[in-house]
């Protein structure tokens, strides 16, 4: 069942007012894949923009605040921690992984799969005067904790 969708099928926002307000948690992730080059010009500080991972940081934890905004019908929530880390991966690539927490009465999934895209699109945008084919790609939820479904995990 679609629950953005009223029983005529028109999109609308879930009614959350009497769900129990639970500890929730979610972890997300993102690629970017890039030439060797590129990741080696951020790694050693080079880029005369500054540092890319930073900028990219802060934006992962903006954007999870401005959700709401952006996604019509999810909810304001009161985030009560994002954490964006950013690590290399071999010679080409990217991690970037989002952890969002907050007591609610709904998860924030989306939350963290937006800091991650945000994240990965401003990476993109500090590099693309340099590499213009990096590749954003495996955006998606490892884990959510809390509420009435408990825990989900990404199968291994």
């Amino acid at each position: 069942m679609l629950t953005h969708l009223d029983s005529q099928g028109r999109a609308n926002m879930v009614d959350v007012t009497a769900k129990a307000v639970t500890a929730r948690e979610a972890v997300a992730e993102a690629l970017v894949r890039m030439l060797p080059e590129t990741l080696q010009m951020i790694q050693q500080g080079g880029h005369p923009k500054g540092d890319v991972f930073a900028v990219a940081r802060i934006a992962g934890i903006q954007a999870a605040k401005k959700t709401h905004e952006l996604i019509p019908l999810c909810h304001p929530l009161l985030l009560t921690s994002i954490k964006v880390e950013l690590e290399p991966e071999g010679e080409d690539r990217v991690r970037i992984q989002a952890r969002c927490k907050l007591a609610g009465q709904t998860g924030v999934e989306m939350e963290a799969l937006t800091a991650v895209s945000v994240a990965a699109l401003t990476l993109y945008d500090m590099c693309k005067a340099v590499d213009k084919g990096m590749v954003i790609e495996g955006v998606r939820l490892l884990e959510k904790l809390g509420g009435k479904s408990g825990h989900w995990q990404v199968p291994a």
